[in-house]
Order: structure tokens, then sequence, then C-alpha cells
């Protein structure tokens, strides 16, 4: 992995850390910057987590500690003015952090991204970007094992584990490597409970969520070669059900098990705008898809989100990746 003596250097020479994600994180960014943070305050560093807004509810278990702030949070109380070192975890644009983080970082000394998505050979020159990782959370892990030298916690675990389950979507894509599985074990030997991890960030559901499951997944539709799979959910199911939108992010992994399938879709009404998921079963990088669709993403799995009525944008994306497809 490039770069590392760069992270051991920058990280010494700083007393003051801050580390951010992209805005609207999700559990490998949110994972990643919690473990860093808490390894870089064992070696003694001022270390802080701060992000465009506070944690939702559903990520506030991995934070124990309370180490993430949110930007205005941040400004009202910071630990400390200076900023020697920015840490920069699962993007490699400041532009994504928000406008209240990157006013804030704008004074830093250093700035380090550390990413696994696929960005321009110039920046991957001179920050930790690699590709071939899993997810962030499997190159942090091994930053704070190899380079930190610091002996992982259940504290600093938990998060890692937790942003590389999310990331691999339970260890299912093909870039999960032997590697992978070394960190892993590493952090289930510091105390990670597999069942306990899964149940918490996925949450245990209730009779609810299975009967708009169900409503869903009995409305799935596909063209005629089976290829593109997609399933729908309206405001007015959420309503019907009384299930939070956040519950239902992993009702599209339900289509990865069908046969011939390459690309599986999820299209959920959000007030003027609907949301997009893609996944790719190993072929299609869904990456491309999402940011031709205006999204972006991982190989195999991304997201956009498009302005316009949910019906006419489902048939809209759908013929765009049948095009997309064929090229």
């Amino acid at each position: 992995m490039r770069n590392q003596k760069k992270f051991k250097i920058l990280t010494e020479k700083s007393k003051n850390i801050l580390i951010t994600t992209h805005a609207f994180p999700d559990a490998d960014g949110i994972g990643s910057q919690i473990a860093l943070c808490l390894a870089l305050r064992k070696k003694g560093h001022n270390a802080i987590c701060v992000n465009e807004a506070p944690l939702r509810r559903r990520y506030k278990y991995l934070d124990n500690k309370k180490v993430v702030k949110s930007a205005d949070g941040f400004k009202k109380n910071p630990l400390f003015k200076k900023i020697d070192l920015t840490l920069v975890v699962d993007t490699h644009s400041l532009s994504r952090v928000g406008s209240k983080t990157e006013k804030i970082i704008e004074g830093s000394l250093e700035i380090l991204f550390i990413d696994h998505h696929p960005t321009s050979k110039e920046i991957m020159a001179i920050h930790i970007i690699d590709t071939s990782k899993a997810a962030t959370g499997e190159i942090v892990g091994q930053l704070i094992s190899s380079v930190l030298k610091v002996e992982f916690t259940e504290e600093i675990a938990l998060p890692l584990y937790t942003a590389i389950l999310i990331d691999t979507s339970s260890f299912r894509y093909p870039n999960v490597t032997g590697n992978t599985h070394r960190i892993l074990a590493k952090l289930l030997d510091a105390g990670v409970n597999p069942p306990t991890a899964y149940n918490q960030i996925y949450g245990t559901k209730k009779l609810a969520n299975m009967a708009l499951l169900g409503e869903i997944l009995s409305n799935i539709k596909a063209t005629d070669d089976q290829v593109v799979a997609w399933i729908t959910i309206t405001e007015k199911m959420l309503a019907k059900y009384k299930v939070n939108p956040e519950d239902t992010h992993s009702f599209i992994n339900y289509l990865l098990v069908l046969k011939n399938l390459k690309v599986a879709c999820m299209f959920r009404e959000n007030e003027k705008f609907v949301k997009v998921s893609l996944r790719s079963t190993g072929e299609i990088d869904v990456s491309s898809m999402a940011q031709a669709l205006g999204g972006g993403g991982h190989f195999h799995s991304a997201a956009t989100s498009i302005q316009g009525p949910l019906r006419a944008i489902t048939l809209s994306t759908i013929n765009k990746i049948k095009l997309m497809l064929k090229e």
C-alpha cells in the first residue's frame, strides 16, 4: 500500500489531528474515522472527528467515546484551534466533506486522503488510495496495526469490523481477499462478536419491516433476459408499515441471489427525489453507471439521487442501464 511512510511521518510530527469523512457518511467512513481517532489518541495525539452533521442515530453506538463532533459543535467548543493534520477518510475530494467542515480545515497545515475509491493517478501518487482494498476500514486497520502499531481494542475493532461488513455487503463482494480476512481475524480476537455486530448495524426487525419487505419482493421487476432486476419503495408504503427509510438499505441485497442477474436496482421515493441504489454481482462496474446518472460509489455498490416522480425515474433509469450494458 503506497504512502504508508508518509502517513507515519505526518502523524508523528502532528499533535492536533482532525479526522473527517464525506457528508452523509456511511458505516465505512464513520467506522474508519472513529477507529483511527481512538488509535491516534492511544499514541498521545489530540485527535477529534469532525463531520458536517451530527451522527445519525443508527451509528451512535459505534462512538462510545463520543469522539465525533458536528462542524457546528466543533466551532462552538473546539478541542484545538490549530490543526496540524487533517485526515480525510473514505473520499478523495474536499468538496464532498461539506461546506462547514471544509471551512474548518482550510487552515490545516497538512491534508491526507485515505480511501479505496478510484481516482486520478496524480491524487493516488500523494495520498493513501488503494482501490484493491474492500473497504476504507481495511486500509485503516492496516495503518493502525502496521504503522501506528496500536493494539486493537474492542472499542477500535467494532467500528472497523462494521466498516468492512457494510462496504462488502457482509463479505460477499469479489474484492474481499485473504488480507481482508486477516484484518477481520484480528478484530475478532479483540472482542468483536459477529452476530452482535451484524444485528447492531442492520438492526433487529419488527414484523412490520418483514411485511413491507414481503410486499416489495412480491413486486420485483426484471428485464426480459433477467440481467437487470429492480424493486421500488414508495413513501406511501413506508407510512403504511411505519418503517424508517434507514431500515430499507439492505432490501436490495435480496436481489443478488437471482439467476442471470448482473445489476440490481432499488428505487425509493424521498420527497421530490428518488434514491437510486445499484448493486453488481461481480462483472459490472455500477460506480460508472452511478456516475453517468449523477452519483458515485464502488465497483459493486453505488447510488445516486434524481429529482422527479418515481415511475418516470424508474423507467428512464432502467432504459439507461440497459443501454450502458449494451455498450
